[in-house]
């Protein structure tokens, strides 16, 4: 939950919007009825040490002086303007001087949550914490064996001491991991997201299924209609990446804008082929895709189900993809469907199994700091009032 603080002396509108935050149960929050001078204020940011600043802006000078003295005190910390005013000139003058969001009455539930969600987003980013080891594993088309690539990964990474792993299958469509776990649990990746803005170590528990030392949120029932809102991803990822050491994440391919979003937070990103021309086709097309959102750097080819004999060279298939084949793995149907039927790992002993396990050592080795990418600044401004409620991402 996060640590709210609100500056309003209008009586009436303070006590709306807290109301309205308390049923969010995403913020707890302490109030002053006043526009502090600058001693004043500072003195009660060091006692409140607030994530958030909700700040009446029906003074606009007086708000741009609070803003002033809050980001000297206090620097990056989000603040929420609060008014009454939808004056185009006004709310201009408020985005220039750093307020990510602006809330006005009626303060409906669904978006201000929609809003504490993007403010959760920009606290994360601000001061990120928790592990760097964060990886995507994406197929270049379905079938191509990416979830078998991801699963048996996290498997022989949990598998080193002292490490903790999260697998969380994003697939909703075609989601494999449950399955290719013998896994029964009512819960789902959907579920984890939808109840991010109140995860807690209890209600985590319950979410995800311990093998090992690798937790995983299977992508539960067949899904493919439902949409994940964006906003809702960093909370989750932040408590995952707090919760675990190594944190991974398997798409469906299908490049939705959550899947986007996801492997903007991630360190690396595996595109799963095979050596077939129409999977390295799709391959070099997301590649070319993720370079122009600058994320290009970041990925790293997999070829699964490589022959020895096999009709492409090693040459000839780079050149489809337009990028180098940075990890091979095997072909060994028999393997990997012996290892299905249990709901375990192919043997360690096995070429599949040393394939995962280097790809495993890979993961848990010193990874420098990716700069995640930044959101245009429009992105955490929003209106909300029943006119003007921020569109579902």
């Amino acid at each position: 939950m996060l640590r709210g603080f609100i500056i309003c002396p209008d009586a009436e509108l303070a006590a709306a919007l807290e109301q309205a935050l308390a049923e969010t149960r995403m913020v707890s929050t302490s109030r002053a009825s006043y526009y502090p001078d600058a001693p004043d204020l500072a003195r009660v940011l060091r006692q409140q040490e607030p994530q958030v600043v909700f700040l009446s802006l029906e003074s606009l000078e007086e708000g741009q002086r609070m803003i002033r003295t809050i980001e000297e005190r206090v620097p990056g910390v989000p603040i929420v303007g609060v008014g009454l005013s939808r004056d185009p000139d006004v709310l201009l003058a408020i985005m220039r001087a750093g307020v990510r969001e602006y809330l006005s009455p009626p303060f409906e539930l669904k978006t201000i949550r929609e809003a504490l969600m993007r403010v959760s987003g920009l606290i994360e980013r601000t001061f990120p914490s928790g592990t760097e080891k964060v990886y995507a594993f994406l197929p270049s088309k379905p079938g191509v064996g990416a979830s078998t690539v991801a699963l048996h990964t996290c498997l022989a990474v949990s598998r080193l001491p002292e490490t903790s792993v999260l697998l969380a299958d994003f697939d909703l469509a075609n989601g494999m991991i449950g399955f290719m776990l013998r896994l029964n649990t009512q819960y789902s990746v959907v579920d984890a997201v939808e109840h991010a803005h109140e995860m807690d170590e209890n209600l985590w528990t319950r979410l995800v299924v311990p093998v090992g030392s690798l937790e995983v949120l299977t992508a539960g029932r067949l899904n493919p209609g439902h949409r994940i809102d964006p906003a809702y991803l960093q909370p989750l990822m932040g408590f995952a990446r707090r919760s675990h050491d190594v944190v991974a994440v398997d798409l469906s391919g299908m490049m939705e804008r959550f899947s986007i979003e996801l492997m903007s937070e991630t360190s690396r990103v595996f595109l799963v082929c095979t050596p077939e021309i129409p999977s390295l086709h799709l391959a070099s097309q997301k590649l070319r895709y993720l370079n122009s959102l600058e994320l290009g750097g970041r990925v790293e080819v997999v070829m699964n189900r490589a022959e020895k004999n096999q009709v492409l060279s090693d040459a000839e298939m780079e050149r489809l993809l337009g990028a180098p084949v940075r990890w091979t793995i095997p072909n060994d149907y028999t393997r990997v469907h012996r290892a299905m039927m249990a709901g375990q790992m192919v043997e360690t002993g096995s070429k599949l199994g040393k394939a995962f396990e280097e790809i495993a050592r890979s993961l848990t080795e010193e990874t420098p700091t990716v700069e995640r990418k930044k959101p245009r600044f429009l992105e955490f401004f929003s209106v909300s009032s029943e006119s003007h409620s921020p569109a579902r991402q």
